[in-house]
């Protein structure tokens, strides 16, 4: 038989196979699969799945579908599955869709192989394609990767990024292990009841592990759920014991009295201590920060400057007055009065000071408010300032800001406040120019758990002194940069952010984490002039 017999005789037995409607099924089960982009993909220990896909359709037919490319599809891919994060029950990901009878037999034998298997890890992809659709005349199985789960990492290639994250499914399984569901509850109360400093930044990750518990309590799948757990975790969730979690839960082991759990954790979260480093970077840590400042392009990302209003996300801002001139000097009409301007006609009679939430205030006062001052007082306070970067082509630094949705800002503050004399302020009523959200609230993106905040932005404020550093802080890196913070950090502390005589974004900061708020505020709306003090957050 000649090639051109054999290639017609080839496509005849796989029409009248349905071997299209196979490749269109293959496609179809992936894309449902993923089409939940944050749900994780798993390999497994499946092994020459295409040789059992073979030994389950008929004899005579095997020859017609002996393809390599297939077979290299189905042996590297076909036993990828998805992972209830519930039950930990795994599921196929490619062998779900419409299958015509002829296959029906052995894609339901791949399927079941793929299914008993045992998982070995997070799939991590830098591929668009998974196989090859096409060689010459020939089709074969294989599925589009969404944009949207094809890893872009440029410091760990695909097989490195996969073993960190069976790293986080190591270290998660042994906390598991190490410490009791009673243990971690207690943590949990205590974190909630706000009797420990800052505990709110860490409540998070004690909550994700208490429920990670009590998921896998009892149940047969349990390693699945652990693996499900890990590859969806928050960055660092998954590394209990080197946490501000483990030390709460090995001094709740140790049997510490609870006055004691609170001076320790809070000498841990001092803000001086918690996530800085507290020694100069050794040699290695600078080369392996100079290696992945290089390797993510990242040179100009380090150059800091103070922020403009006009650059920044605000909540709020003053409404502009606006007045008719009269045209009317020395006519026919001249003398005749004119009405006054809106703010010279009220009666400006306040309103007694009414305590509430910054919420609160954010959700009843802030839409009709023309005109804000805030009450500065003599006492230190904790005044800030926004910083942004240099250049505004340089990659991503800070943990909120993404390729495909830039945000490059940031703040700063003093540890115990500071004067309002070095901020160019004087105490009494200052004007309010905006209320700015931080740059951590304006997306609803998760960027790993920072304390949330808001500024209200007072007009001519600036830090007189200039920024003691770029503002580069740790926890405010993006992930990459972890393992060289203390560089990062070092290099922050010797390097000024520019441009002060351009800085407008600069004023009182208040966050979530601050117990005893005393904001007071002069706000004046379209009926007259109230006050109110904001004493928290929500």
């Amino acid at each position: 038989m000649d090639d051109r017999l054999y290639i017609d005789c080839i496509d005849a037995t796989r029409e009248a196979d349905g071997y299209e409607t196979l490749l269109s099924g293959i496609r179809r089960s992936f894309d449902l699969a993923v089409k939940d982009d944050a749900t994780p993909l798993f390999t497994t220990d499946a092994t020459d799945l295409y040789t059992l896909f073979l030994e389950n359709i008929p004899e005579e037919a095997r020859q017609c579908y002996n393809c390599s490319t297939c077979r290299q599809f189905v042996n590297r891919f076909g036993g990828l599955v998805s992972i209830s994060a519930e039950s930990g029950k795994q599921t196929a990901v490619m062998w779900s869709g419409p299958v015509p009878e002829f296959f029906r037999q052995a894609v339901a034998a791949v399927r079941a192989g793929a299914e008993a298997a045992r998982i070995t890890g997070i799939f991590v992809t830098d591929k668009t394609e998974l196989g090859c659709a096409r060689t010459s005349i020939w089709t074969h199985m294989a599925v589009n990767v969404p944009e949207k789960i094809v890893y872009k990492g440029r410091i760990r290639t695909t097989f490195q990024e996969a073993a960190r994250k069976a790293e986080d499914y190591k270290v998660l399984r042994a906390s598991i292990g190490k410490y009791q569901q009673k243990d971690v509850e207690t943590a949990v109360n205590l974190l909630r009841s706000d009797a420990l400093y800052r505990g709110e930044q860490i409540l998070p990750m004690a909550e994700w592990f208490l429920e990670t518990m009590k998921l896998v309590r009892g149940k047969a799948d349990s390693a699945n759920i652990l693996w499900y757990r890990a590859a969806s975790a928050p960055g660092g969730f998954c590394h209990i014991p080197a946490s501000m979690v483990g030390t709460l839960l090995d001094d709740i082991i140790e049997g510490y009295s609870v006055s004691a759990i609170r001076d320790r954790f809070n000498e841990k979260m001092h803000p001086l201590q918690y996530q800085r480093p507290q020694a100069a970077p050794a040699a290695g840590n600078v080369r392996r920060a100079e290696e992945i400042v290089a390797e993510l392009g990242l040179e100009k990302s380090l150059e800091r400057r103070f922020a403009r209003l006009d650059e920044v996300q605000a909540i709020w801002k003053p409404v502009n007055d606006k007045t008719v001139e009269a045209v009317v000097p020395g006519g026919v009409f001249a003398g005749i009065p004119i009405k006054k301007k809106q703010g010279e006609a009220r009666d400006q009679v306040q309103a007694p000071e009414t305590v509430m939430t910054f919420e609160k205030f954010c959700r009843t006062v802030l839409p009709g408010a023309e005109k804000m001052e805030l009450l500065v007082g003599t006492h230190k306070d904790s005044y800030a300032a926004f910083l942004t970067a240099v250049h505004s082509d340089a990659p991503p630094v800070i943990r909120w800001d993404w390729e495909d949705e830039r945000n490059p800002f940031s703040w700063y503050l003093y540890n115990k406040g500071s004067s309002c004399e070095r901020w160019n302020l004087s105490p009494g009523w200052n004007v309010v120019t905006a209320v700015v959200l931080q740059p951590n609230m304006w997306s609803d993106r998760p960027c790993g758990y920072v304390t949330n905040g808001a500024m209200f932005v007072l007009k001519g404020a600036k830090d007189l002194n200039g920024s003691s550093s770029a503002g580069l802080f740790p926890s405010f890196l993006r992930g990459e940069l972890y393992e060289v913070r203390a560089t990062i950090e070092a290099y922050s502390n010797n390097t000024r952010a520019v441009g002060n005589e351009d800085a407008s974004v600069c004023g009182l900061l208040i966050q979530d984490s601050s117990n005893n708020l005393s904001v007071r505020l002069r706000v004046t709306t379209d009926v007259g002039i109230a006050l109110y003090k904001i004493d928290r957050w929500d």
